[in-house]
């Protein structure tokens, strides 16, 4: 995708991938909307970043998301590039009976919210001559991380439901692509300062240039083994994964 002279929606703005990604792509010359249900952090991002722009939203809301994205069309015409980048991640067992809140509220957001954010704005994203949707997923989308099972099979879901995506928007101006981080200093489960995380400027740094390409899934280097990981003997590659997890 080009880099440059795009109007950018990115939900999930205000932290983490989501901020780094805004504020990148904004000094590359793009205008940026980040939105997220923060209100507070959103103005304090855009704050720090003249002419990029906020709305909030909650992606867990069905008549939020369709008032927000109807707006967005509205008072940004030109937009043209959408990152679903909004989730939550939150620890389970899946051994046990799981949380009916962290369920729901897992699966409302990792996955509903960005099919019900992207349908919000395909019909204008196919308006315009170079359109793109670009879902976040993760790594875990190939090899879960059992002490996320919930997390890890939403994003298995959103990677399923990118491809199909693909498939069908074959013929028109919008593409589909797929960014799938690997463990990377955010917020998420208290990483940023977790020695084995990739630092959040480098994951930044190689997904940009990735971005640039004619790529679908977008991969940094350490994303690429556990992408390649899955197949007929995958569960000998999770169960490896898991373990050495557990060991630090």
């Amino acid at each position: 995708m080009k880099l440059t002279q795009n109007t950018i929606f990115i939900t999930g703005g205000g932290s983490g991938i989501g901020r780094a990604l805004a504020e990148a792509l904004h000094q590359r010359g793009n205008k940026v909307i980040i939105a997220g249900r923060r209100e507070a952090l959103l103005k304090e991002v855009a704050a720090a970043n003249p002419g990029m722009e906020s709305v909030t939203l909650d992606v867990g809301d069905a008549a939020d998301i369709a008032k927000v994205t109807a707006d967005v069309v509205r008072r940004f015409p030109t937009l043209n590039v959408l990152i679903n980048n909004a989730g939550i991640m939150q620890i389970d067992d899946a051994s046990k009976p799981i949380d009916e809140k962290l369920l729901i509220d897992t699966l409302t957001t990792n996955v509903s919210g960005p099919i019900r954010v992207t349908s919000g704005l395909i019909e204008h994203l196919k308006t315009q001559p170079d359109a793109v949707v670009i879902n976040v997923s993760s790594v875990l989308a190939f090899v879960p991380l059992a002490l996320t099972a919930v997390y890890s099979a939403t994003k298995a879901a959103l990677h399923s439901y990118s491809m199909s995506q693909r498939f069908m928007l074959r013929d028109t101006s919008v593409r589909v692509l797929e960014i799938a981080p690997p463990w990377t200093q955010t917020d998420l489960l208290g990483s940023n300062d977790e020695p084995r995380a990739m630092p959040l400027g480098e994951f930044i740094e190689e997904t940009l240039a990735a971005l640039g390409t004619d790529a679908d899934e977008i991969l940094v280097e350490r994303a690429k083994p556990l992408r390649a990981a899955p197949g007929p003997n995958e569960m000998a590659f999770v169960t490896e994964f898991n373990n050495g997890f557990l060991a630090g």
